[in-house]
């Protein structure tokens, strides 16, 4: 029978059918006429694989191993591991990553469980409920993250179902949080509540989020990839560091978004603006094009040049959205407006994701919470979710400087909240460094690490502390743990990232030392200082660089542009001079 001899209704339920009930992969979609909208092979991964084997080239492991199996077919491995007790092996380990699972031995001999909030949003019902799964399932914490969401680790193998159907329960879909997919959809956290910003991003943030889940063509990508959406509200979204950036603007008293392609700041590079300017309702469809087109253009021989980035290095911007605009429904189109011709956009305050901040609702508040290089306990995420419940209207934010905001807090009951975070052995205000400090995981629960990032990052701002040092402005230090680049060193004020340092026939935790990077309007990446730094004088480093800043400036320099000013032998040169003898 022809696909003609379908009428609507039947080729929607067929669609549906085959998609609930695994025969995506072998069936084309049956019409895409409706809605504009543009037909989607099921099998697109697999031409694209086909693309590269028959030009004489070999798929890396990755690539053969979703050649056999699709990552959204993987519930029977999991319920197989979790029934024997057993971690995975080979390239199963990859592929459990689909269900947001993944093996972090042998820094933990423990599954961590990645998980999606698209943008950053998360109930005081969530936050409780995920407390009492980390506690039972894990190990007793939970660590957010700088894609605005939340991670549970120390997850044995026999409670990797538990713990995945709690989260189900809960109304948390994590299909897809790891392997080779789109991630956790950040947006501005204070959406909504923002009397600076241009667009509440929560409704596409959310449709986006939903369009991931239910397209099985999202998934299986030559790599991972990330996007944001960034409505001008006063905290960064860091829509720059992702592979696709929306970024609002206003013409003429009409809102749009600027469209922004291939960043990766751990490979040392920004997206850049295309030119091309979308109104709200196009980002979806084009975030999807977008998708498709990397899925064919992608390399899947080489998983360092599997990113976006490399496939527009390769095939140029316009050559790229050339691709684009052939998967595109019949009503969008990729309209090229001048930057120049935008309004101008409001700086964000960099220190507004802690403390308490007006919202556009007339008489209320939120507040950012510090959390100590990210790491909550269960006992504090139950406390957190208590007062988002009685002061608040029981909303949390999750925003990429790995903290929280409760939203919704009446001017008369700011006090109590006050009280009530410090009860719980959080804060609600911070220092110029303990407010801007990011920290990865490090090798304390991940693999790749080099060095116990968290640890070290505790040590450098109890370092300045203990030493009465204290920039009047915020100070950006990331420490991350390896190439990877989580915590996103090279945007720093101050970055350092983890190395093995030999020290005779020992190897020992380091770290290089990078300044000067920067994100926005001050766009940068940092420069690197100093080389092979042992994690124990880590934060002497960093206290005289400090200190060389604070009195060499001019009045009222920044960091950045104090770094910026100087070349690196004077910078060095200036901090070596400021250190103080211990």
């Amino acid at each position: 029978m022809t696909n003609d001899a379908f009428t609507s209704e039947q080729k929607n339920y067929l669609e549906g059918f085959a998609a609930g009930s695994g025969l995506g992969m072998s069936l084309k979609v049956l019409s895409a006429n409706a809605g504009g909208a543009v037909a989607v092979p099921a099998d697109v991964h697999h031409a694209a694989q086909d693309r590269f084997t028959a030009a004489g080239k070999k798929l890396v492991a990755e690539e053969q191993a979703k050649r056999k199996l699709n990552g959204l077919d993987t519930w029977n491995m999991v319920l197989e591991h979790a029934r024997d007790g057993k971690f995975p092996r080979g390239t199963d380990v990859f592929m459990m990553k689909f269900q947001g699972l993944f093996y972090v031995a042998p820094a933990q001999d423990s599954f961590m469980c990645r998980l999606r909030f698209p943008a950053g949003l998360i109930s005081s019902a969530q936050l409780q409920g995920l407390a009492d799964l980390a506690e039972k399932f894990g190990g007793g914490y939970v660590d957010a993250t700088t894609r605005a969401n939340l991670q549970i680790r120390e997850i044995g193998p026999k409670n990797t179902v538990d713990l995945l159907m709690g989260l189900h329960d809960l109304g948390i879909i994590n299909r897809g949080a790891g392997a080779d997919n789109i991630r956790n959809v950040t947006a501005t956290p204070t959406a909504g509540i923002d009397p600076q910003e241009l667009i509440d991003t929560r409704p596409l943030a959310r449709q986006m989020h939903h369009y991931i889940l239910n397209h099985r063509e999202m998934y299986g990508l030559p790599r991972k990839f990330n996007i944001a959406f960034d409505g001008g509200g006063k905290i960064a979204a860091l829509e720059d560091t992702n592979d696709i950036g929306f970024t609002a603007v206003r013409v003429k008293a009409e809102v749009f978004f600027r469209l922004s392609l291939g960043g990766i700041t751990g490979h040392m590079d920004f997206a850049r603006d295309t030119g091309v300017m979308l109104r709200p309702e196009q980002c979806v469809p084009v975030a999807a094009a977008i998708g498709r087109a990397f899925s064919e253009h992608g390399d899947r021989t080489d998983r360092k040049k599997a990113r976006l980035k490399y496939v527009l290095d390769r095939m140029g911007f316009d050559g790229f959205l050339n691709e684009v605009e052939k998967h595109l429904p019949k009503d969008v189109s990729l309209t090229r407006f001048p930057l120049a011709d935008c309004e101008a956009k409001v700086e964000p305050d960099r220190y507004g994701h802690i403390g308490f901040h007006p919202q556009k609702q007339s008489g209320l508040y939120y507040c950012g919470v510090v959390l100590p290089v990210g790491r909550m306990t269960c006992d504090q995420m139950r406390g957190l979710a208590k007062i988002a419940s009685q002061f608040g209207n029981g909303d949390i934010r999750l925003t990429v400087w790995q903290n929280l905001l409760i939203t919704h807090i009446p001017a008369h009951q700011i006090e109590n909240v006050k009280r009530e975070i410090e009860a719980i052995g959080l804060d609600w205000k911070a220092s110029n460094v303990r407010g801007a400090l990011v920290a990865c995981t490090g090798s304390a629960g991940c693999k790749f690490a080099s060095s116990d990032t968290k640890r070290h990052a505790m040590e450098i701002a109890n370092h300045l502390d203990d030493r009465g040092i204290a920039p009047d402005s915020p100070l950006n230090i990331h420490v991350t743990g390896c190439h990877h680049s989580c915590a996103q060193h090279y945007i720093g004020d101050i970055g350092l990232i983890a190395v093995k340092v030999a020290v005779g026939e020992d190897m020992l935790e380091g770290y290089h030392v990078f300044a000067g990077g920067g994100y926005g309007s001050r766009q940068e990446i940092a420069r690197e200082i100093y080389r092979n730094v042992l994690a124990t004088d880590a934060p002497e480093v960093v206290e005289k660089m400090v200190l060389g800043y604070l009195e060499n400036r001019v009045e009222g320099e920044a960091f950045h542009a104090f770094i910026k000013r100087h070349t690196t032998e004077q910078l060095v040169e200036l901090f070596e001079r400021s250190a103080v003898p211990v």
